[in-house]
């Protein structure tokens, strides 16, 4: 099994005929993900590598089922394309556009918990489930099929450490990005809540950083919970000076709230092993796994 997505899932790209559009559905289509269609509005009638484009999602719906978008249209419009990809009934999106105003984050966020849709992102590397299906813009070749989930705020920590995990023979089961602005769709609890109820997910992988308190929740989501399976962090940004910014926009300091060390501390009183390096991820991994 798999979360999110998996060899079965067909998906759409919103903003297929753009640069990114364009070089990442390649990249998807030669993993072997399913895109069945690309939508741009005034460009209907296209095609992107062998990828029929319609102006509207309506239209790709109606001559094509589809169960998800990635969405890579620029930050003024890619609201508008979300709200165009629920309201035509998709309940999976994968918001890879980075600079959505806060304001448009929230409003599009709060529709989506109305309708029932996930949002991936926005500001995401994106979702893949190694060797069945990838909806983003990681490098499909560092990851490998699996038992271990990965939660992550930051792309390239999710690159670096899936990297190490399959150099160490650990593979992957769904490796999810959450995003890393200070509105996202989903929290490390909502991903942590799905991981718990997938058999083929034996351990997880939670990448945090500073800025917001989403890792002390979830610390707290393993304590309340009893969290069944055994959980490694990493926390970027130990020397990051306060009141700045970052990186991510979610990744900024306010006094001791958001700090790495506040939420190193919360990870261990829960009982997470938390990791100094992300090159020490693979080995916690292995020793919780033979501690079971």
């Amino acid at each position: 099994m798999a979360i999110y997505v998996d060899r079965e899932t067909r998906a759409i790209v919103q903003g297929i005929t753009g640069s990114q559009g364009s070089y990442h559905t390649k990249l998807m289509l030669d993993y072997g993900t399913r895109i069945v269609a690309g939508v741009t509005p005034g460009k209907g009638g296209m095609r992107v590598h062998g990828v029929p484009v319609y102006d509207t999602v309506e239209e790709a719906l109606s001559r094509h089922e589809a169960d998800a978008s990635i969405i890579f249209v620029p930050a003024p419009y890619a609201p508008q394309a979300a709200f165009e990809a629920m309201e035509a009934g998709l309940r999976l999106l994968v918001v890879i556009t980075e600079h959505i105003p806060i304001k448009d984050s929230i409003r599009m966020v709060a529709y989506a918990r109305r309708t029932g849709t996930t949002i991936i992102g926005p500001n995401t590397p994106g979702v893949i489930t190694p060797e069945e299906c990838k909806l983003g813009v990681m490098p499909g070749h560092v990851f490998a099929k699996g038992k271990v989930g990965m939660v992550s705020r930051s792309g390239t920590l999710t690159y670096e450490i899936a990297s190490s995990l399959t150099s160490a023979g650990l593979g992957q089961s769904t490796c999810v990005g959450i995003g890393g602005d200070p509105i996202v769709g989903l929290s490390f609890i909502d991903v942590l809540e799905r991981f718990r109820e997938d058999p083929e997910t034996e351990a997880v992988v939670l990448v945090g950083e500073i800025g917001g308190n989403l890792e002390e929740k979830a610390a707290e989501y393993i304590s309340e919970t009893d969290y069944p399976k055994p959980v490694v962090a990493f926390i970027a940004g130990r020397a990051a000076p306060p009141g700045k910014r970052m990186g991510h926009a979610g990744a900024i300091i306010m006094g001791r709230a958001g700090t790495a060390q506040s939420k190193i501390e919360a990870l261990e009183g829960v009982g997470a092993s938390v990791a100094g390096r992300p090159s020490e991820v693979a080995q916690l991994i292995t020793k919780r796994l033979k501690g079971r």
